[in-house]
């Protein structure tokens, strides 16, 4: 009791209880506030089952993913080995017509093949491309068989800077002269013969003068202009035609190359643009429309070396006169074949996690 009658408070006790974390009737913290404890809400029935059912679906999904890279090396390594096949087998007559529907990537892509025919010079396209040497175009250049058909051909690769200097597919004989040197080329002939008198105008065929060797120069009487290139003949020649002496075509010529399949739509991001001559994928269909060609094989071919002679025998030159022909045989048989590191990757992110529920299973 105090001096004024009024009992005294134990401050002691009341410290005593606080400072012990529990409340006067000694509950835990947790009950005699009304909260929660963290500890306790981390161990509750509900958040494992949500963790737990968390951790197992990840388990399933880096297996599944895993256990699919696995397949997926299996199916590119027998394509791979499929291409190889392909790529070193004799050469074979390309697909026809009456096999067009029937020719897919799975079964034809990368073949080795034959065609035989005549180049329509005046409807070729450049494609833009980057190769080894540098940025530049790939020239493709229709090949019209005896049968009326054509197939494009991937002739090689131009550097930007020779998009003007492109040797027409077929060589012209007569006159003095049966090679295609120099740089500014005047005129292609595309159906047998050409006059060449300065500014030449031939149906079916792309004329230049001696000052057109930029792109998109080629003016024609009922012909479509090359995609930026003029294709060329030797002055020599022209001097000759006009002395009475015109070139004579070449015979049928025989591309030896790979079957590749069409490339539609464009480059990733970048759309061909045929009213603008603009193309950076090969979309036969789309060059074939734009060139008025018909009765078009839905592939094309990559030329392995410049066409010889139709029935020739031996091996082709491996190239023509310098800084004239394209460069051909740059096609790249490469495939992408990670498959193995992303197996790895999915299994062990599998693994960890199957450690991750172990260990929680195991937690207090």
């Amino acid at each position: 009791m105090t001096a004024s009658g009024r009992p005294a408070r134990n401050f002691a006790s009341a410290g005593g209880a606080g400072a012990s974390g529990n409340g006067p009737t000694g509950a835990p913290r947790g009950e005699a506030t009304g909260g929660f404890d963290p500890a306790v809400r981390h161990r509750s029935p509900l958040y494992m089952a949500v963790v737990g059912t968390i951790a197992v679906l990840l388990f399933v999904l880096f297996m599944a993913l895993g256990t699919w890279q696995v397949h997926r090396r299996a199916w590119k390594l027998d394509l791979i080995a499929r291409v190889e096949q392909r790529v070193h087998a004799p050469a074979i007559p390309a697909p026809g017509p009456t096999r067009w529907p029937n020719v897919t990537a799975a079964s034809d892509e990368y073949r080795h093949v034959t065609a035989t025919g005549t180049f329509l010079d005046a409807s070729q396209t450049l494609v833009q491309a980057v190769t080894d040497f540098g940025a530049g175009f790939w020239v493709l250049t229709p090949l019209r068989a005896a049968d009326g058909s054509v197939v494009l051909v991937n002739r090689g690769f131009i550097r930007a800077d020779d998009r003007g200097r492109v040797q027409p597919g077929n060589p012209v004989v007569g006159g003095t002269s049966t090679s295609v040197t120099g740089a500014a080329n005047e005129a292609t002939a595309a159906t047998g013969a050409t006059a060449a008198t300065g500014a030449t105008a031939a149906t079916g065929a792309a004329a230049a003068t001696d000052a057109a060797a930029a792109t998109g120069a080629a003016a024609a009487t009922g012909a479509v202009a090359a995609t930026g290139a003029v294709a060329a003949t030797n002055p020599a020649s022209r001097a000759a035609s006009t002395a009475g002496n015109p070139p004579v075509l070449a015979p049928p010529l025989t591309v030896t190359g790979l079957l590749r399949i069409t490339e539609p739509r464009g480059a990733f991001l970048r759309h061909n643009k045929p009213d603008a001559n603009q193309w950076y994928s090969r979309d036969i269909q789309a060059i074939a429309a734009a060139r008025g060609l018909t009765h078009v094989a839905p592939y094309f071919i990559d030329a392995e070396g410049p066409p010889a002679p139709a029935g020739a025998t031996g091996a082709t030159p491996a190239s023509g006169p310098t800084g004239v022909l394209p460069i051909p045989g740059l096609t790249v048989v490469r495939f992408h074949n990670s498959h193995l590191v992303y197996a790895i990757t999915w299994y062990t992110l599998a693994l960890m996690v199957a450690i991750a529920i172990t260990l929680g299973l195991k937690k207090p």
